[in-house]
């Protein structure tokens, strides 16, 4: 018997084994995601290659990755925001899949990288992106990562001011920003809310103006403006608001210092459903709101030049174009409950062990 997991749903399937051929099934369920499909026989397909026949030759558990669904995500956001704001870019957040194959179509399709660790940076170069392209946020950086971000050439983003002078011991980076908490965070489960009064992350309102005073005086001639403060958020409104909280901090440090940012990063956080009351996020809506935004602070909001506006998504472009296939082992029946026990583990699909998140 086998079972499969979608990358960001569950759903049920009938299973027909005999000893040389394995089908999927597919029952009567709610209305499947694509890019899975079911053929006239019941079959399940990905990217139009029978499910059973995936199984079959490369055993499970196995992830499956439909490359044109993630390519149609890329274009889709893409299109989404550059209608709006043609200065656009996307660095793919390698922490939501780090897969090379993965990170190198992104790249084919114009990606730059978020990267978080140093090994993200080195998948992200062996993909092929430019450091140009690629912005290393850390939490609580070590002092090998702080050298190897400066090695690496990459734009610093960093999470504390007094991560500063640590930082310029190594070296002056070419492109400085400081991820700013600009005092809101929302996402669908507590651990995912990045943002906020209690939040661990990012440089307080406060300090914003003593962050780039301290790196401008250091000698740092190139900034960018960053913020991350929701993951998987479905509520269109929310990124807009953000936004401008984000960019009113911006234009203080603009009109104070006379600093002109090259990027404006807004983060990631666009959200995909989980459950089966959830509705799609608009990103059509939230592009043209946030490039709105964008563009009333530009013409009138303090801020000036024509910086890139950068997102960072990364389940967004990833979650509905992979699954999960394995095998069922054993199905045991007690006076209460059912339990089935498959080859997939913890270690193969960690997210709802971790904490506690819906699958």
């Amino acid at each position: 018997m086998w079972v499969w997991f979608a990358a960001n749903i569950i759903r049920h399937v009938a299973y027909n084994v005999s000893a040389m051929s394995v089908s999927f099934k597919v029952g009567a369920e709610a209305p499947l995601m694509p890019p899975l499909e079911v053929g006239d026989d019941g079959s399940l397909t990905i990217g139009g290659v029978e499910v059973g026949e995936l199984a079959e030759r490369y055993g499970t558990p196995l992830y499956v990755t439909d490359e044109g669904r993630l390519r149609m995500n890329y274009r889709r956001l893409s299109a989404a925001f550059e209608r709006w704001y043609p200065k656009f870019r996307i660095n793919y957040a390698i922490k939501a899949n780090s897969n090379l194959s993965i990170i190198s179509i992104l790249r084919q399709e114009g990606a730059g990288a978020d990267c978080s660790n140093m090994e993200e940076i080195t998948l992200a170069k062996m993909a092929g992106v430019p450091s140009s392209r690629i912005i290393y946020t850390g939490n609580y950086n070590s002092e090998e990562e702080l050298r190897g971000a400066i090695e690496a050439g990459v734009t610093v983003n960093l999470d504390d001011v007094d991560l500063l002078p640590r930082l310029l011991r190594h070296g002056t980076p070419e492109v400085l920003s400081f991820r700013v908490n600009p005092g809101v965070g929302a996402g669908s489960h507590p651990g995912l809310v990045v943002g906020g009064e209690r939040s661990k992350f990012g440089v307080e309102e406060a300090r914003v103006l003593d962050a780039y005073r301290m790196a401008k005086e250091a000698g740092v001639r190139r900034f960018g403006l960053h913020m991350m403060t929701g993951s998987n958020v479905l509520d269109p409104e929310y990124f807009p608001a953000a936004t401008s909280k984000l960019l009113e901090i911006g234009a203080r440090v603009t009109r104070t210092l006379g600093v002109e940012f090259e990027f404006i990063d807004i983060g990631g956080g666009f959200g995909v459903p989980y459950r089966p009351e959830d509705k799609p996020l608009d990103i059509e809506r939230v592009a043209e709101a946030v490039c709105s935004t964008v563009n009333h602070h530009l013409e009138g909001g303090g801020l000036s030049g024509q910086p890139y506006l950068t997102v960072e998504p990364g389940r967004f472009l990833v979650a509905d174009t992979t699954i999960l296939i394995g095998k069922v082992h054993h199905v045991k029946h007690t006076s209460n409950q059912v339990f089935v026990g498959t080859d997939i583990g913890m270690n193969t699909l960690i997210r709802p062990m971790l904490y506690g998140a819906y699958h």
